[in-house]
């Protein structure tokens, strides 16, 4: 049976008011009855009741985080900063893996509201969301990472690749590549549209039109990649060079590429939106676009506490993507 506040009350010979005065931090307790409600709090290990708690103080002290996909890594390092900047202010993160599914979000965004959060962040896995329209109508605090759904008017902390991408197509050409590919992300998605868009206006730009046939769509897992790398790979004319739009797609199309006889980069040049770790350790080390992921997750959690605590006024907040050239990306075959 589990200890009650009215047990403690009871063990050291006081109200419950006062029990409840003590575990709040009131200071209107002498020191000796503090010290007697104390004494029988651990005596007894009572525990307070967060849920009640949070009831009563009309706060629960707990982020809700919903991530796209847990296993992308980038997502991985957005959550432990989101985490790391929240336990500095107190409060604890529940964190939710969407796994790119409408369906799934929305299930815990219902969980989550029930739960009553304090604040949200979210990386939507769709462009519209009844379930996320409860949070904005009921007030609570909510912050959009990465990407983001524009009409619902919240504030979002994200990276800008535009300049980056421009940069890679710049490397790519100056290599001596015509025959430019993407794997894009699902174009319906903030990230999917503007990482495919940039690439392609940034190509078309300097004379490097990309056809429709080296433009190939994964869902920014790896068997999408990896399918949509075979699909590059047995075109008449393949290209010389791909960018993977994200960092998981990017590995799937490297394992399409280890299970033929394509060389990296002397046969094809490989680049990836999302630098990871790993990249620096595969043979060879893979160029990629690299985003602040530590900044990004601080600066999203920073965002939604100082809207919970009232602090400041939310301003979506943009950040610079940075390209970093590997090994990965040569000249293109003698034959081009």
């Amino acid at each position: 049976m589990s200890v009650t506040i009215k047990d403690v009350a009871l063990e050291a010979g006081v109200s419950t008011a006062t029990v409840s005065r003590v575990l709040s931090g009131k200071d209107t307790v002498s020191m000796r009855m503090r010290d007697r409600v104390l004494s029988s709090v651990e005596g007894l290990g009572y525990r307070p009741n967060a849920l009640a708690r949070s009831l009563r103080e009309e706060t629960s002290k707990t982020l809700g985080l919903v991530v796209s996909n847990v296993m992308n890594p980038f997502f991985t390092a957005v959550a432990r900063a989101v985490e790391d900047a929240a336990s500095e202010k107190g409060y604890s993160v529940i964190l939710c893996n969407a796994d790119e599914s409408p369906d799934k979000e929305a299930s815990y965004l219902d969980v989550l509201f029930q739960k009553r959060v304090d604040g949200l962040i979210i990386s939507p896995a769709r462009t519209s969301s009844p379930q996320l329209q409860s949070f904005v109508s009921s007030g609570v605090p909510v912050v959009f990472v990465d990407r983001t759904i524009e009409d619902l008017g919240i504030p979002t902390v994200r990276v800008d690749g535009r300049k980056a991408i421009e940069e890679l197509v710049e490397h790519l050409l100056k290599l001596g590549h015509e025959r430019l590919a993407v794997i894009s992300g699902p174009p319906e998605t903030v990230p999917g549209g503007d990482r495919l868009k940039a690439f392609l206006a940034c190509a078309a730009e300097r004379g490097a039109e990309i056809p429709e046939e080296y433009v190939r769509f994964g869902d920014f897992r790896r068997e999408s990649g990896r399918q949509a790398m075979r699909e590059l790979l047995r075109l008449r004319c393949p290209p010389t060079a791909v960018f993977a739009a994200n960092n998981l797609m990017c590995l799937g199309a490297l394992q399409a590429v280890k299970e033929t006889d394509v060389r990296v980069p002397e046969d094809v040049s490989i680049a990836s939106f999302d630098d990871i770790v790993w990249f620096e350790l595969t043979q060879p080390p893979v160029t990629a676009i690299a985003q602040p992921v530590r900044e990004l997750g601080n600066a999203t959690a920073e965002m939604l506490l100082g809207m919970i605590e009232k602090a400041r006024e939310p301003e979506s907040l943009i950040i610079e993507a940075e390209l970093i050239v590997r090994d990965s990306c040569g000249p293109p075959p003698a034959s081009q």
